[in-house]
């Protein structure tokens, strides 16, 4: 097993930067996610590491190892593809087998890897049966037994659950979870879906234009969010953004968009008071815009007047789409809220979980 460093790395494809100035640590064993939207450079980066890209500057490092140089098959990596790419006319036990009769593997251990690898992923079943006859997700666990067999230092999957429908898709993820601790390998992960990259990550690593934003844990990317891209892709529905100044009043510090105004909490205070009298980004998650009648208790509640676009029951939520002024945004509400299209209400914000960023760095005011 092996750790995977990315140091000053960058990648131009004639004027494009498709990666710019990468510095990741990637731990022995831990469960890394790329994420961010197309053409970010999370395939990219990846791809570098896989040695399918040249690094037009910077090092790459599997372990100790320098691979700027190395073959691809030489660097001890596997990697499953959004395309699953398996061999049509071959079975599933020569498919997954495939890799290691190049290799030139004894027989007995070629066939001992590949029982293993299809017990694991729940395919012993399938060993005779060709790619045709298999469901997405049969095929999917095939391309990933083909990973498994080669034993590598690093597993590299590029967006490998985008060909499945939403339910084989929630089903996979689970699995994949599972082989990681099962298997205790390093697990490079490139998607664009958020949500799969919170649920199956130990840290997340966001990226935009080639630049590596902001990596850490999915839960304080999630609450500590450095700065509007972050904290506008991570969540769904994505946090909500008002235009806002920070304005003395007495005490007091205000949040002051065009439709109301609220205040900031008192611990809040003093990381906001250089900045008053500038524009700012007041930024909150639908699920802190509460109905009053259903709000928490001992939150530190500020209301403002809306009125309500469109309802969405979720079953166990319902979304409101609000409008305050020129202010659009989302509320995730108890389900037992009763407002309705139309209706003009009360929104209680929780302020404690409230975010301000600077309007013109875009970066967050801690």
């Amino acid at each position: 097993m092996a750790s995977v460093t990315y140091d000053h790395v960058y990648k131009r494809f004639d004027d494009v930067v498709a990666v710019n100035n990468l510095s990741l640590e990637i731990e022995d064993k831990e469960f890394l996610v790329l994420v961010g939207p197309s053409g970010c450079g999370k395939s990219t980066a990846l791809r570098l590491l896989a040695g399918l890209e040249e690094i037009t500057k910077g090092t790459l490092k599997i372990g100790d190892r320098v691979v700027n140089d190395i073959a691809p098959k030489d660097r001890d990596i596997a990697m499953v593809f959004q395309s699953y790419a398996l061999y049509p006319h071959m079975s599933v036990y020569d498919n997954m087998a495939f890799g290691l009769k190049l290799r030139n593997y004894p027989k007995d251990q070629i066939d001992e890897r590949v029982k293993t690898a299809a017990e694991i992923l729940g395919i012993t079943s399938l060993l005779d049966r060709k790619p045709r006859q298999l469901s997405g997700g049969q095929r999917q666990r095939v391309a990933l037994g083909r990973a498994i067999v080669r034993d590598p230092q690093v597993f590299l999957l590029d967006e490998p659950l985008s060909n499945l429908d939403a339910k084989l898709r929630v089903q996979t993820r689970a699995e994949i979870t599972k082989l990681h601790k099962r298997l205790k390998t390093t697990f490079i992960y490139v998607t664009h879906d958020q949500v799969e990259a919170m649920t199956m990550a130990d840290r997340i690593a966001v990226m935009n234009f080639g630049v590596l934003m902001q990596v850490d844990t999915p839960q304080n990317l999630y609450d500590r969010p450095n700065n509007l891209f972050v904290a506008g892709f991570i969540g769904s529905p994505a946090m909500n953004f008002f235009n806002a100044e920070l304005v003395q009043e007495d005490e007091d510090i205000l949040i002051k968009t065009d439709a109301f105004a609220v205040k900031v909490p008192e611990d809040r205070r003093p990381a906001l008071k250089d900045h008053l009298g500038k524009p700012v980004v007041f930024g909150l998650r639908p699920e802190d815009i509460h109905d009053p009648n259903f709000a928490p208790p001992r939150i530190i509640a500020q209301n403002v007047e809306a009125n309500v676009d469109l309802t969405e029951l979720m079953g166990n939520e319902i979304f409101l789409f609000l409008k305050s002024g020129e202010s659009e945004y989302v509320a995730r509400v108890d389900p037992r809220t009763s407002y309705k299209m139309g209706d003009q209400v009360t929104m209680s914000f929780n302020m404690e979980n409230m975010h301000v960023f600077d309007k013109e760095t875009e970066q967050v005011i801690r």
